[in-house]
């Protein structure tokens, strides 16, 4: 399956390169989050990655939200809409890989999922969640060598 994941971006990656993206970025930018406009100019320039579990991490993120009563059902279901997920390639990823990357760095199986993610495609990962970003630093750069 990662050889499949791979060659969905072989080179040429036309004219944005590629990253991955976690859901903390996209939970701001759907949301309108006060970081919102800083986090779509820095990811504009990019061709957008991520697992397949992005959208229901986002949705799940927006249910927390009415849940501590931040926003109510019907906005949160209309913002939800509103966003294009599909401006992000989803993919799909390996369980064990990522349960021994979760393993290895201390985190949910989720966070590592975009973790090995960026590390099976080789390229960096953008986050707002700074003991994700640690491990990302860690991985990645160990993968480089």
């Amino acid at each position: 399956m990662s050889h499949r994941v791979a060659e969905t971006i072989a080179p040429p990656y036309g004219a944005r390169p590629p990253a991955v993206v976690d859901a903390s970025l996209l939970v701001a930018i759907v949301f309108g989050e006060p970081e919102a406009a800083q986090i779509e100019a820095l990811l504009g320039p990019y061709e957008l990655f991520a697992p397949t579990l992005l959208p229901f991490e986002v949705a799940n993120a927006g249910l927390n939200k009415c849940r501590r009563r931040i926003l109510d059902a019907a906005e949160t279901g209309a913002r939800l809409a509103a966003f294009d997920f599909a401006s992000v390639r989803l993919c799909a990823i390996e369980p064990a890989a990522v349960f021994a990357l979760a393993h290895r760095y201390a985190l949910s199986t989720y966070d590592a999922s975009y973790l090995w993610l960026a590390g099976e495609l080789s390229v960096p990962l953008f986050t707002l969640d700074k003991t994700l970003a640690e491990a990302a630093q860690n991985y990645l750069q160990g993968s480089a060598s």
